[in-house]
Parts: C-alpha cells; sequence; structure tokens
C-alpha cells in the first residue's frame, strides 16, 4: 500500500508524540512514588544491580545459563514485592510502567521491522481526514445511496428502468469497494449531471481506504490546477504528481470541466497512460460520453481511457433538481 511522504510523516509526528507523552508520564509517576515510597528505590537498585550482572554471565561458559535463570527468578521477585507496595498504597500494580497507547510496538510503529497495527490505523485515519477535506466524504456512503431517486419507466433506449440499471450499477460499485486490491480495475463513470457518479465514487473511496489502502480525489480542475502550480509556481518539484502517480486508487471527479490548455492535456495523459503502465487503478467522473471525450481530448488519451477502462454508464434524472423541488 502506498502512502505520500507526507502521510507517513504525519503518523511518525502522532507516534513521536504518543511515546513522549507515555515516557514522561512515566517519569512523573516515577518522581511522585519515590517520594511517597522510598523502599521502592531500593528494589529498583537492585534490579539495576542484577541487569548488570547479566553482562558477567557472558564470560562463565556452560554456568551461565543457571546464573542467568537465577537472576531471573530474583528480578521476579523484586518485580513483585515493588508491585505489592503500590498496591498497598492505594496505586495500581503497573503503576510504574510506561503507559505506551500501543503496548505491542511501546508507540514506535514497527515490530520486526514491519508496521505495527498502530501505524495502520494512523495511516488510515489521516487518510480518511484528507478525504474529507476535499469532498463530502462522510455524507456520501453506500447504505445512503437512494435508489428510489430513479423512474421505474422503462427507457427505450435502454431497454430497461433507469432503478433497475442504477441497482445494477450500485452493486457493481459495492462489489468493486469490497474486493478492491492494487490490481482492481480502472472505471470510466459518465451520464448527465446529478445522477450519483460523485456520491458512487466518493462510497467506494470510503470503502477502500477503510481497507487500508492510499485514496486521493479530487476533481480534474483541481488536481490540473495543483500540478500546474508546481511546475510553474516555484513549488517543491514533483511531490503532488508522485502523489498522485503512486497512490493506490486515484478517483479524479468532473473530468471535461476543466480549461484545456496544452499542459492540461498533456498531464491528464501523463497521469492515465503512467497508471495503465504501473497498473495502478483509477476511477474518472464525467458529463462527457464517449464521442464526447474522443472530441474533447486527444485521440491518445480517449483510446486509452476505451481500451483499459470498464465504462458505466449513468441513467435517469437530476437527483439534485428533484431533490430542490421537494
Amino acid at each position: 500500500m502506498s502512502y505520500s511522504n507526507k502521510t507517513l510523516s504525519k503518523a511518525t509526528q502522532i507516534l513521536s508524540e504518543r511515546r513522549a507523552k507515555a515516557q514522561k508520564t512515566r517519569e512523573e509517576r516515577h518522581n511522585e512514588i519515590i517520594n511517597l515510597i522510598p523502599d521502592i528505590a531500593k528494589y529498583e537498585a537492585q534490579l539495576s544491580s542484577s541487569g548488570l550482572a547479566v553482562i558477567k554471565a557472558f564470560g562463565m561458559g556452560n554456568d551461565a545459563q543457571k546464573y542467568i535463570d537465577d537472576l531471573s527468578r530474583m528480578n521476579l521477585t523484586i518485580q513483585q514485592a515493588i508491585g505489592n507496595l503500590l498496591e498497598k498504597n492505594g496505586y495500581p500494580r503497573d503503576y510504574l510502567m510506561t503507559p505506551y497507547t500501543c503496548k505491542k510496538c511501546e508507540d514506535t510503529g514497527f515490530i520486526n521491522g514491519y508496521f505495527c497495527d498502530c501505524r495502520k490505523e494512523i495511516l488510515k485515519e489521516i487518510s480518511k481526514n484528507e478525504l474529507n477535506n476535499v469532498s463530502p466524504c462522510k455524507r456520501c456512503r453506500f447504505d445512503n445511496f437512494n435508489l428510489d431517486y430513479y423512474p421505474l419507466s422503462v427507457d427505450s433506449n435502454m431497454g430497461k428502468s433507469p432503478r433497475e440499471r442504477m441497482q445494477t450499477v450500485f452493486n457493481y460499485c459495492r462489489d468493486y469497494a469490497n474486493d478492491f486490491n492494487e490490481e482492481s480495475e480502472s472505471l470510466y463513470f459518465f451520464g448527465s449531471t446529478g445522477l450519483g457518479k460523485t456520491h458512487l465514487s466518493l462510497a467506494i473511496a470510503n470503502t477502500v481506504t477503510e481497507k487500508g489502502y492510499n485514496v486521493i480525489y479530487d476533481s480534474a480542475q483541481n488536481i490540473l490546477s495543483s500540478l500546474e502550480r508546481e511546475k510553474f509556481g516555484g513549488l517543491s518539484a514533483g511531490i503532488r504528481e508522485k502523489e498522485i502517480l503512486d497512490c493506490d486508487l486515484l478517483i479524479i471527479d468532473d473530468l471535461g470541466s476543466e480549461f484545456s490548455t496544452q499542459f492540461t492535456v498533456a498531464a491528464i495523459y501523463n497521469i492515465i497512460n503512467t497508471r495503465i503502465n504501473t497498473s495502478k487503478p483509477v476511477i474518472i467522473s464525467t458529463n462527457l460520453s464517449i464521442n464526447e471525450l474522443e472530441a474533447k481530448y486527444t485521440e491518445r488519451i480517449a483510446s486509452r481511457i476505451i481500451g483499459n477502462y470498464t465504462s458505466i454508464f449513468f441513467l435517469g434524472n437530476d437527483i439534485r433538481q428533484i431533490k430542490n423541488k421537494q
């Protein structure tokens, strides 16, 4: 799973802050207890001495294991005595243990060189927050996609009703999200405005992010503007572009609404072509039909989308207008 350096840095900072807070709390508790129960300091001195004695064992040859076992039993007895003193004075037995948020990795985020589950959860939360910052992601879920807005009357061109068609689309999108992996196909959502393309795109984004994948969602206009600022505005070269090209799932909303220039057309081609070559999925939502796509963009862009994406046609009436009339 691919996360941007910015996201990874945020996770590392959160873990560092957790670890520092836990260690500070332990130090404060230790100072408190030593002042209240001085005998604990004596026991701790014995533990420290036994730690040094372990080093001595390395030169003892065959007798080393028995010596170490004896030290271990002694340490356990001392630790039990410290626990008894704490309990006797009204404290939990583990009061002097460092209160790490994650006991497994002690807030380092790693276990044996691999990401701990706590780091994965932090990365997931950061990704969800980033999605929510650029979209109404929380409001667009599969469980609140309402098929009642789609007519039951049969569409003469499709030979089925918009509701029947959109039930099929909904089921496909939900299955796609639930089964998503790094080899999932790319999708091309097209149809008139207000038919739920953005809603289902974000519902997929929600589910895929919850699975721990890194999703970037934004409008075509915003994505292209950020790339243009990065290229010509003196910003750190290539950082945003790398995020867009490397994320696990890229969702480009409202393709075709952007102002076309030589730069934007070249940038769209680079995104689509690079992610095809690296087998990284993209979801594009647009009001452009396949024919309009060919007319607006170069043949190279249209042919790559047509040849490598699964096209999904959205059918019905503008739901936004229906809601405004209610």
